[in-house]
């Protein structure tokens, strides 16, 4: 399964594309920053950030879409451009037809590193050990869009997905969806399920860690 990551914001929008395998395993196919100046008119930012994300999603046709959930900051003009550059995510996905999963910050740390309060650099140390990398992407938008990709393809069917309907899905999101609703008729449905009851388990670890930590 390929799926496209979209770290939303305004100045650095990171976009990064991911093939994972039934086995969970991930191979990077490409990444790169949408950036922006500050000085120039807020419309042609945003035009210049959609229009990368649509070349991105044109040119390595994703399966899926995975994109930041938006929440409340202290920094109200901070999270209005994530919102903004975030949408322009939705749109970009919706017109082609791709399913959108909507991920938080601490469901991404969560799913790469077992820990939702993992900070930035533990997340580009493990993006960069769960795709074979020499060394982290950077800036920190890169990795936290590969990040999300990886998140995405790992925790598809959850119900943070958004537009996912069973006419969409390809061979490997039915698989991981028929695997979470207990239908493992297929091997690759079978393999979805085996990775899933592994994530599962290393979450209710981290989980019990945390616990006997506090």
């Amino acid at each position: 399964m390929r799926v496209l990551g979209v770290d939303p914001g305004l100045t650095r929008c990171g976009v990064g594309i991911v093939e994972v395998a039934s086995n969970r395993r991930a191979r990077l196919v490409h990444v790169t920053v949408v950036r922006t100046p500050a000085d120039m008119a807020l419309e042609q930012r945003l035009l210049r950030i959609a229009d990368g994300i649509a070349a991105e999603i044109d040119e390595h046709r994703p399966d899926a879409v995975a994109v930041e959930r938006v929440f409340a900051q202290a920094n109200v003009r901070t999270v209005m451009g994530t919102a903004q550059a975030a949408g322009l995510a939705l749109h970009a996905a919706a017109v082609r037809g791709l399913p959108v999963g909507l991920h938080t910050p601490s469901e991404v740390k969560a799913a790469v590193t077992g820990y939702g309060n993992a900070d930035k650099r533990q997340v580009q140390t493990m993006i960069a050990r769960v795709l074979g990398l020499d060394e982290a992407p950077k800036p920190a938008d890169a990795a936290d869009a590969l990040a999300l990709a990886v998140c995405h393809a790992w925790r598809l069917g959850s119900p943070d997905a958004v537009g996912t309907r069973a006419t969409n899905l390809t061979p490997a999101q039915r698989a991981w969806r028929d695997a979470q609703g207990g239908t493992t008729d297929s091997p690759l449905a079978r393999a979805a399920a085996a990775a899933s009851r592994s994530q599962r388990g290393s979450s209710a670890s981290s989980a019990a860690g945390r616990r006997l930590g506090a």
